[in-house]
């Protein structure tokens, strides 16, 4: 590309928001060239809103960000008309994200959003991109009902699901019918650090709002299928996911012990050979967030661990480890994603990535 497009990020002083503005810093086809956040940030420099909560670690503030106003992320009109198309990961209510994000879309900028306000809009798609890449072809039918020529909203899905839906696809062809999933969760995942959450500190909390639903339902669109007449996608019949969500003192990756059943009867080889030669759309078009291996299945019984493999391809890799046979299930296995890279603000840039490629996304 010779021209960069216009980017921005709303929400862009929270811990997700903060992750887009590192990861877009040198990126070859995106320039963040507006942020916006809540009217209690709005016009304040970038670097001085976030000088004491800057919860990127040793990632300092870059410096094409650091001095540029915040806008209030509600301002749509003022935003929409600097930019070529927004990131989302605002922090409302449902109902406001959902209102804000389409309002964005109406002024034909298109929102890619980290939120999951709009993972069940019927016309949305909910795409990790090297899995169901085709599920943008829903895109024409939400523009017909917004009434945009080039403006939509497309979402990633939750965080949780990355560490074990890439396993599951590519098991397809083994049948997978059902998954028991239990999942360990970084606290960056709601938002904080170990400094601003001590109840986390030596404690594991069995329980995070919303998250069981979305492990077990969100999976299903993902594996599910553009439906022409009805103009929605429609999620699979399985396999049926159940699942329990746990925080636990780590900062980054989201680790989950998974167990599944399959219709027809993989080896152990099989399966192993089916996860290491996975890839898809992202790796094709050489994507420039896309790793160059999807996934890794690592060998030693003490992988994946996250102090070691949470990195794995800059955050954007899955690995999975300790895949054996189970005594209720056919195979269990440990799986590992990081969950404010690939299952944040990471996996939503390789979505834009995507839609840029596949011409939905063009400057204004």
């Amino acid at each position: 590309m010779t021209q960069k497009l216009k980017v921005g990020v709303i929400g862009a002083t929270g811990m997700v928001g903060q992750r887009f503005v590192t990861l877009l810093a040198d990126h070859p086809w995106f320039e963040v060239t507006v942020v916006a956040a809540s009217k209690h940030s709005a016009g304040q420099k970038y670097g001085e809103a976030v000088k004491d909560r800057w919860k990127m670690g040793d990632t300092p503030v870059p410096e094409n960000v650091k001095n540029l106003t915040i806008l209030d992320a509600e301002d749509v009109d003022k935003v929409a008309s600097q930019v070529d198309f927004v990131f989302s990961a605002v922090h409302m209510s449902k109902d406001e994200i959902r209102q804000l994000e389409e309002e964005y879309a109406k002024h034909e900028t298109p929102v890619v959003s980290n939120n999951s306000a709009h993972r069940w809009t019927p016309d949305v798609p909910m795409v990790v991109p090297e899995i169901n890449p085709d599920h943008t072809d829903i895109i024409k039918y939400q523009r017909q009902r917004l009434g945009t020529k080039r403006g939509f909203v497309a979402v990633k899905p939750n965080c949780s699901i990355q560490s074990y839906t890439p396993a599951l696809a590519a098991w397809q062809k083994f049948e997978p019918t059902q998954v028991l999933a239990t999942t360990y969760q970084a606290i960056s995942g709601a938002g904080k650090t170990l400094e601003t959450a001590p109840e986390i500190v030596g404690n594991v909390i069995p329980y995070i709002p919303g998250e069981e639903a979305k492990s077990e339902d969100e999976p299903l669109k993902i594996f599910g299928h553009v439906d022409a007449d009805k103009k929605e996608i429609v999620k699979a019949n399985g396999p049926v996911i159940t699942s329990q969500c746990l925080r636990v003192p780590v900062l980054y990756g989201h680790t989950v012990a998974a167990f599944v059943n399959f219709k027809q009867n993989p080896s152990k080889d099989d399966l192993i050979e089916a996860l290491e030669d996975y890839s898809g759309v992202p790796q094709e078009l050489e994507l420039p967030s896309a790793p160059k291996q999807f996934i890794q299945y690592l060998q030693d019984d003490f992988r994946p661990q996250v102090r070691y493999d949470v990195n794995f391809e800059h955050g954007m890799g899955i690995s999975i480890g300790r895949l054996r046979p189970d005594k209720l299930f056919d195979w269990k296995f440990i799986g590992l994603s990081h969950n404010t890279a690939r299952g944040a603000a990471g996996g939503a840039i390789e979505f834009a990535e995507l839609l840029k490629a596949q011409g939905y996304i063009q400057p204004k």
